[in-house]
C-alpha cells in the first residue's frame, strides 16, 4: 500500500519538553489516529510535519516526496485544520476565501460550493458568527476546495458536543470514501473508536505504539480483582485503576493465564491509554 506520510526519526526540542526519533507513517485511503494525553507531543509533531515550526532532526516524506525540497508542491496536496483555527474571525467567509484561493494553483470554485452547501455554512458569515463545530467545517472546506488528498486534523472535536462530535466523525468517513487520507490527532479516543483502523500513539514525545488499532488492543486484557493479590499476579500489572466495586489492572495478553477467565475482559482504547499513563505516572 502506498504511503502518504513517511516521518523518520522527527527531533524537536525545547527547554521543557522534546520529540525524541518519532517514526511512523500513514497509508493511503486509510483514516489514522494519532492519541496521546495533552502534552504528549501531539500538536508539535503536526507542527513539525508542516514546518510551523522546524525540527532540528529527521526526516518527512509525503507522497513519497521529501517535504523541505518539495514544501510548496506538497502544500497543495495536504490541508490541515485545527480546533478554531480560523485567523480572521471577523471578515465574511467569502473575503477569507477569496484572499485563501490566491494561494492554490489547483483551486477548484466548483468544490468550494459544493462542500459549502454540503456544510451548510453560508459565505456572507464572520467566523465569529459560527459554532466550533461549523468552524472546523470551514476549514475542511478551505482544504477540500484546493483538492486536498491528504488532510491533517489537529483536535478538531475537542470541545464540541457529542452531537457536533458525531457529525464530523461521519464527514470524516464520507471524505475516506471519497479517497482522502486523513490523519487525526485526538485525546477523544471514543471517536477513534468510530472512525479509524490505524493509530499511532505518543506519551512524553516518544511513539510507543504504532500500526492496527484492533491488534494494538489485542494485546492486552483488563483484569478485575480483589485485595489479595500473589507477587507473580502483582508484577503483571501495567497500570491499576479503581471503580466503586472493586480494582481493575491492565496486563498484557500473554499474562491473563496468571488470572480466572472471568476475570478478564477486552479493554477499549480509553482504558489502556488511562492505564499506560497511570503506570507512566507511578
Amino acid at each position: 500500500m502506498k504511503k502518504v506520510l513517511e516521518v523518520t526519526n522527527l527531533c524537536k526540542k525545547y527547554p521543557k519538553f522534546s520529540l525524541n526519533n518519532v517514526s511512523f507513517s500513514v497509508d493511503q485511503g486509510t483514516i489514522m489516529g494519532f492519541i496521546g494525553r495533552n502534552g504528549a507531543g501531539k500538536t508539535t509533531t503536526i507542527k513539525s510535519l508542516l514546518h510551523f515550526v522546524h525540527p532540528e532532526s529527521g526526516v518527512i516524506n509525503f507522497f513519497g516526496k521529501n517535504f523541505t525540497e518539495c514544501e510548496a508542491e506538497i502544500k497543495e496536496r495536504v490541508g490541515y485544520a485545527g480546533a478554531s483555527n480560523v485567523y480572521y474571525q471577523r471578515k465574511k467567509i467569502k473575503d477569507i476565501v477569496a484572499v485563501t484561493k490566491l494561494f492554490y494553483s489547483n483551486w477548484d470554485d466548483e468544490e468550494y460550493r459544493k462542500y459549502m452547501k454540503k456544510f451548510g455554512l453560508d459565505e456572507n458569515k464572520k467566523p465569529i458568527e459560527l459554532s466550533e463545530g461549523m468552524k472546523v467545517k470551514f476549514q475542511l472546506v478551505l482544504a477540500l476546495s484546493h483538492h486536498a488528498n491528504f488532510l491533517i486534523l489537529d483536535e478538531p472535536t475537542s470541545g464540541l458536543d457529542p452531537i457536533s462530535r458525531e457529525e464530523l466523525l461521519e464527514i470524516f468517513l464520507e471524505l475516506k470514501d471519497e479517497g482522502v487520507t486523513i490523519f487525526f490527532s485526538t485525546h477523544i479516543t471514543s471517536d477513534l473508536d468510530k472512525c479509524v483502523s490505524q493509530i499511532t500513539y505518543i506519551k512524553q514525545g516518544e511513539i510507543i505504539a504504532f500500526g492496527d488499532m484492533k491488534e494494538f488492543i489485542n494485546k492486552y486484557r483488563l483484569v478485575t480483582f480483589a485485595e489479595s493479590v500473589t507477587k507473580e499476579q502483582k508484577a503483571a500489572f501495567l497500570g491499576v485503576s479503581r471503580t466503586a466495586e472493586n480494582k481493575q489492572a491492565l496486563i498484557l495478553f500473554d499474562d491473563q493465564c496468571l488470572f480466572q477467565e472471568e476475570q478478564l475482559k477486552i479493554p477499549n482504547l480509553e482504558t489502556i491509554m488511562i492505564h499506560l499513563e497511570k503506570e507512566m505516572a507511578q
